[in-house]
């Protein structure tokens, strides 16, 4: 079966299809009980994301229980800084953490071996092709610079990316330098998994809806937009999805500048918003993951609103954001069931 023939690549390519295709963020998680097992197995989470006899399963086993139209590769954000040698870690109840990095840590930081740390990752990629079904997408991803940067000043998660904001503001200079590298290693990243075998990828804006307008332009979209060129310019088939989470309004002319063939779109983003943005090309999203957490009448009500305004154009299915631990993989089966024409 050639590559036209799947579904999610097909709305990528402008397509209207009826019903639209499927998938979820982090559909392969902690809500699934066979998930859970093989993250008991793997040690830590980088080396979940590392061994790819275990990326690999994970990143099937939502394909064998729901039949998503893509798959997305099992990995984290955080390869990126883990491979420029940022001592990255995951330590439960806690999140990600990491050496914080300062203006003489951004003039040090060396992109130049950073494929061959994540050439583990792109095993999984070639092994995943190889076992998919032919009509399943295969999705790469990465951070966008902005949401990697905020993780690198801070050395971890803060609620609203203050340390990285205000770092901005008082070092333009060196910033600036971080998000460009940023851009320029993770453009690398993308074409890879894309030689591997990627048939689309993704790239999280996570953190873009803390930015003000002017910052939104300068870290948001600047590098996304360098990025898709570089990506583009070395692979001009390759088809970009890109995901600005909380830049609400902003989203109006997002797609225009960074040259994304799709833009995914939050929970917070109004139906009717939607709508004008999908008239200049395909949308994804945008159910409210609480939703898959509540199930019954909250769920179905989700569900036929994004189906009767978005569903008469270019539209992948999908959430607003990742799916969480609470929900419950038969809220899943439902969702999955209704999207496509059923009524559970």
């Amino acid at each position: 079966m050639s590559e036209m023939r799947r579904k999610v690549i097909q709305v990528l390519e402008g397509e209207t299809l009826s019903p639209p295709p499927i998938w979820l963020m982090r559909q392969a998680g902690r809500y699934l009980p066979e998930y859970r097992q093989v993250r008991a197995k793997a040690g830590s989470f980088l080396d979940l994301c590392y061994t790819p006899d275990h990326a690999v399963e994970v990143t099937l086993q939502p394909i064998r229980r729901f039949a998503f139209d893509a798959a997305i590769l099992f990995s984290d954000i955080l390869v990126i800084p883990d491979a420029m040698k940022r001592n990255v870690r995951f330590t439960e109840g806690h999140g990600p953490e990491m050496d914080p990095i300062d203006v003489d840590g951004i003039a040090g930081l060396d992109g130049d071996r950073v494929l061959e740390h994540l050439a583990p990752v792109l095993e999984s990629v070639r092994r995943l092709r190889g076992e998919l079904p032919q009509e399943t997408t295969l999705l790469g991803f990465c951070g966008a610079p902005w949401t990697v940067a905020t993780y690198m000043i801070a050395g971890h998660g803060t609620p609203d990316q203050a340390p990285a904001r205000l770092f901005a503001y008082r070092h333009p200079k060196a910033f600036e330098d971080l998000l460009m590298l940023l851009a320029d290693v993770s453009a690398d990243y993308l074409v890879a998994q894309i030689d591997a075998g990627a048939d689309a990828v993704q790239i999280f804006d996570s953190w873009a809806g803390v930015l003000g307008e002017r910052e939104f332009q300068a870290f948001a979209v600047k590098p996304v937009a360098r990025m898709i060129a570089s990506v583009k310019a070395r692979r001009p088939k390759a088809k970009i999805i890109a995901f600005a989470k909380g830049a609400g309004y902003l989203l109006k002319d997002y797609r225009q500048k960074t040259k994304a063939d799709a833009i995914g779109l939050d929970w917070s983003v109004p139906l009717d918003f939607a709508v004008e943005l999908q008239k200049d090309g395909p949308v994804q999203g945008n159910l409210d993951p609480m939703r898959m957490v509540a199930g019954g009448v909250a769920l179905e009500e989700g569900i036929d609103d994004i189906l009767q305004r978005l569903g008469n154009g270019p539209l992948i299915f999908n959430l607003g954001h990742g799916i969480t631990p609470q929900a419950d993989p038969e809220n899943v089966r439902l969702l999955v069931e209704r999207v496509r024409g059923g009524r559970a």
